[in-house]
């Protein structure tokens, strides 16, 4: 197979990571995942109130990347519980970069789960990894 069949765009990681996760609401989702949300209804009720088409869009594509897997937990109706694979677990430490780019870059940016203080520098100290299911 040549490149051009194999990639949209190039053959250049930046551009592919960025097809199969570069706009907001995949990170969103990832981010949440990270946090320990499963269910469609506790990722829809996240802060920044994403689409539920966009959302149900976004969860059909991370699973069809290999990004997230699904899993029955109800039957009538179906509802899935999501969790990421190991690939989706490795875009921790992308997340993790734009959390201190954000912080030290974008005043008053904070979190998940923090609250800024007002007038407050954003802190410059290095993030530390949260394990899943902690808030923060």
């Amino acid at each position: 197979m040549n490149t051009r069949e194999k990639f949209a765009r190039s053959a250049c990681a930046v551009a592919n990571t960025l097809d199969l996760v570069g706009d907001k609401w995949s990170l969103l989702v990832v981010r949440d995942l990270l946090y320990g949300k499963r269910t469609y209804g506790e990722l829809a009720a996240s802060p920044e109130h994403i689409p539920t088409n966009i959302l149900a869009e976004r969860l059909k594509r991370l699973e069809a990347a290999g990004i997230i897997s699904a899993a029955a937990y109800q039957e009538r109706p179906v509802r899935y519980a999501y969790t990421l694979t190991k690939k989706g677990r490795a875009l921790g430490d992308v997340l993790l970069a734009l959390v201190r780019w954000g912080r030290e870059n974008i005043p008053g940016t904070v979190v998940l789960g923090e609250t800024a203080a007002p007038d407050a520098a954003p802190p410059r100290a290095a993030v530390r990894r949260r394990r899943p299911g902690t808030t923060g």
